[in-house]
């Protein structure tokens, strides 16, 4: 199932910044695609391939709209359609690339890779908080991981890591025995556990307003194939737990949108909202670089997982109680490629 994607989804493959004037290259579930974004605004993707000889478009120039091939000049308008061929009138009927459907939402432009027709903005994931007054909201780079999406999803539904893994952050020895419970709502499968009357983490440390202990809460909410949110806080031990009072205490919830490039590597694209200083430059900068940590942290693992599978073959042999979340999302994942019969 490792080269196996999911198509009739939507997947971030640039932020909104990144699509501007020039030709950007990138490559997602294994199709190299060109995007740039025409003078109305509107993003454009195009497959990166001019069918004469195959060199990219990326490597072309920008023709007002239209995108010229850096080879013969072959030029091509933002539906994939070619409009001059120099040196002759006649225009090959063949002398076509795919256009692929494109949203724009949450800062970032997605592309749909599956049935054109089937492609709905309103699919789209909700993000209840963006651009909601007292939530800061941090940024980061997107992250190129050199490890298949899975891994990554795995470890996205594994509360238990955190406390081996992110010592410096948002980890502490204090829930190393906690065990993470998991279930499915509706299309959701979420991994979640409280620590209870626990000293704070680096993090709450550094930004919370804690006079003592404190009971913390991870909750780890992916929907397959690809969008995963964390929402992680505390309150003070002995404290209610509804969400207003949740809200009202130490909280972060950490998105990230999921795009394989290929079967052994994936774009991370991420960011945070957070309820303490929102308005704070200082603090958003200081979460990304923290944040970029943790994530870096994920990233050397599970690109020597990747690196062990991949050049010597082996595989897990053991699976442990945390795996739970991960198996869960395995066969949610088989359902959608119909690998494995509805239930």
């Amino acid at each position: 199932m490792n080269d196996a994607f999911i198509r009739d989804c939507w997947y971030a493959v640039a932020f909104s910044d990144e699509v501007g004037e020039g030709l950007l290259a990138r490559t997602a579930l294994d199709h190299d695609i060109v995007l740039f974004r025409q003078a109305d605004g509107l993003p454009v993707a195009l497959t990166d391939r001019c069918p004469h000889r195959l060199l990219p478009l990326s490597r072309g120039r920008r023709c007002g709209d239209h995108v010229q091939c850096g080879y013969h000049g072959l030029t091509f308008n933002g539906r994939g359609v070619c409009v001059k061929v120099p040196g002759q009138e006649r225009i090959p009927p063949a002398a076509v690339v795919r256009a692929w459907p494109l949203a724009e939402r949450y800062g970032l432009v997605f592309l749909w890779p599956g049935n054109p027709a089937a492609a709905d903005p309103g699919l789209l994931p909700e993000i209840p908080k963006w651009d909601t007054p007292g939530w800061g909201k941090s940024v980061g780079p997107r992250t190129h991981f050199a490890s298949n999406y899975l891994a990554i999803l795995e470890n996205l539904l594994d509360p238990a890591h955190t406390s081996f893994v992110h010592t410096r952050t948002i980890g502490n020895a204090a829930a190393a025995d906690v065990a993470p419970q998991t279930e499915e709502r509706g299309a959701e499968i979420v991994a979640w556990r409280w620590i209870e009357k626990a000293d704070p983490v680096p993090l709450m440390q550094r930004f919370g307003r804690f006079a003592g202990r404190v009971d913390r809460w991870q909750e780890y909410h992916l929907t397959p194939p690809n969008f995963s949110m964390v929402d992680f806080g505390g309150v003070d031990a002995g404290g209610p737990r509804d969400e207003a009072s949740r809200d009202a205490g130490f909280r972060v919830f950490s998105y990230a949108f999921l795009t394989p490039e290929t079967a052994t590597s994936t774009h991370y694209f991420w960011f945070q909202l957070r309820n303490f200083h929102p308005d704070d430059e200082s603090v958003t900068a200081e979460l990304v670089r923290l944040y970029g940590a943790t994530f870096e942290e994920d990233r050397e693992i599970l690109e020597l997982i990747q690196k062990i599978e991949t050049e010597k073959g082996e595989r897990p042999l053991v699976n442990i109680a945390s795996d739970a979340g991960g198996a869960r999302m395995k066969r949610a994942i088989e359902k959608r490629l119909g690998l494995r019969p509805a239930a």
